[in-house]
């Protein structure tokens, strides 16, 4: 049960089904009340228009007994004197709220009993007038052996000779009750229809919504079922948020495989670049075991420094990609410029320091130190005879540039060269070239510090930090 009502689907039709059923429910209860309420004031309308008739006629000097009063089955009338006798009654009239309805012998006109401290004011009426408020109340009357519910609406009025009466005229309620009943039944047969009928629309339209997202469910499974990132969820194009999720989902696929694919060639680049100096070191200490006079120990120390900075690069690179945060200390740009060509003493061409602005960064001191020493090294390897270091202040930015006068990188290849193992062909000896790592490195410590390392001239290369 709790796997079914879990659905989304399910879910769906059952809050569509409630938030229904609570609004008919209150909607019908308040039409039930104006309906009741309508009825009833047409009742006291009907009961006040019959009072008014047989007041009028008391008010004209008709006599009691010849009153004509309307079929006491629909309308039933009682007239009353002030002491409570009855005056007049409708035709089978036998009882009123319970009290038994006997006409008596009604006196004169004018010799109704009267209390002589009371004048017209009092009375609230004139001789031949009808009092203009009347008073409406709920009650029962019996005509003939039935009994019956009304509404009576009593009116007071006097004769032309002062004698005052109460008229009492009742409207049936069984019109009412049985509209209300009719009405609050077809609501307790219609709600439910009702809603049944909301609640499978709501199922319908969610799952047909929801189809595309099953769509997208099925296919990332079988991806990751069968590894192959190149596949993709299908996009609805109905421009809606399935729709953006199916793109975001399809973009996420593309910056996975993308992440995979580049992995896979970082582990094969770099199995290569290991390979041959490993390859080649073995192969001077088995020369130097078999003849220990052929052994060529400065190339053996050339190979074991080649495969330690190696190691180095791809160790800082996997601490990069697991996204190491760079230390929060305050570096002087000139200062670091000036302690790393003061330390490149043993360079083919010495590195000449340019303007030096003082400016301050956030960030590690190792690691861009290690972004220095690389666009450094990869002059050096390119110069013809010169090597030159700047930094300057612009705007927000601190930009320090270092430059040769080799023959610089070509336009097409300014962004690829930010690519690991990726080295030109006029640098792939092992002599004169890198690993390919050196360039890949700088721009990856230089986006983490907030910045950006580009090549602005053919040999010109520029690292842009946000000072601190």
């Amino acid at each position: 049960m709790r796997r079914v009502i879990g659905k989304v689907r399910v879910r769906a039709a059952l809050g569509a089904s409630l938030v229904v059923a609570v609004a008919l429910v209150a909607a019908g209860t308040a039409l039930l009340l104006v309906l009741k309420n309508n009825l009833v004031g047409q009742a006291d309308l009907q009961a006040e228009n019959t009072a008014r008739e047989v007041a009028t006629q008391i008010a004209t000097g008709k006599p009691y007994a010849k009153l004509d009063l309307p079929d006491g089955d629909d309308r039933p009338v009682v007239v009353l004197s002030e002491d409570g006798r009855v005056l007049a009654a409708g035709e089978d009239l036998r009882a009123v709220d319970g009290k038994a309805v006997t006409a008596q012998q009604a006196p004169p006109a004018g010799q109704q009993p009267r209390d002589p401290d009371d004048d017209d004011d009092d009375r609230g009426t004139k001789p031949g007038e009808v009092k203009d408020k009347a008073r409406h109340s709920g009650g029962t009357a019996t005509v003939g052996h039935r009994t019956a519910d009304y509404r009576f609406a009593t009116v007071e009025a006097e004769d032309t000779q002062g004698g005052k009466a109460v008229v009492r005229a009742g409207a049936p309620l069984a019109a009412e009750r049985e509209a209300v009943g009719s009405v609050r039944t077809a609501m307790l047969i219609g709600l439910p229809c009702l809603l049944l009928v909301v609640a499978g629309v709501t199922w319908l339209v969610t799952r047909r919504a929801l189809r595309p997202v099953e769509g997208i469910r099925r296919e990332m499974a079988a991806i990751t079922a069968s590894t192959d990132l190149s596949r993709r969820v299908p996009e609805p194009g109905s421009r809606d948020e399935i729709d953006r999720l199916a793109r975001t989902t399809n973009e996420t696929l593309g910056a996975l495989q993308e992440s995979v694919e580049r992995q896979r060639r970082f582990v094969a680049d770099a199995s290569h670049e290991l390979r041959s100096p490993i390859a080649s070191l073995r192969t001077q200490l088995e020369v130097g075991i078999a003849h220990p006079e052929l052994l060529d120990a400065p190339g053996a120390v050339e190979d074991a420094v080649r495969l330690q900075n190696l190691a180095a690069d791809l160790l800082l690179l996997a601490r990069l990609d697991a996204g190491e945060r760079p230390a929060d200390a305050r570096i002087d740009l000139a200062a670091l410029v000036r302690e790393e060509v003061s330390q490149r003493v043993g360079d083919r061409i010495a590195v000449e320091v340019g303007e030096l602005a003082g400016v301050e960064v956030a960030g590690s001191r190792g690691q861009l130190g290690r972004v220095l020493g690389n666009l450094l090294d990869n002059a050096q390897r390119h110069a013809r005879e010169s090597v030159r270091a700047t930094v300057a202040r612009e705007g927000e930015w601190a930009v320090l540039r270092v430059e040769d006068d080799g023959p610089g990188v070509p336009p097409e290849e300014r962004e690829r060269i930010f690519e690991r193992f990726v080295r030109l062909d006029d640098a792939r000896s092992r002599d004169d070239g890198g690993a390919g790592l050196g360039l890949a490195i700088a721009r990856d410590v230089a986006e983490r510090h907030g910045g950006t390392l580009a090549v602005r001239t053919g040999s010109v290369f520029e690292l842009r930090l946000p000072r601190a």
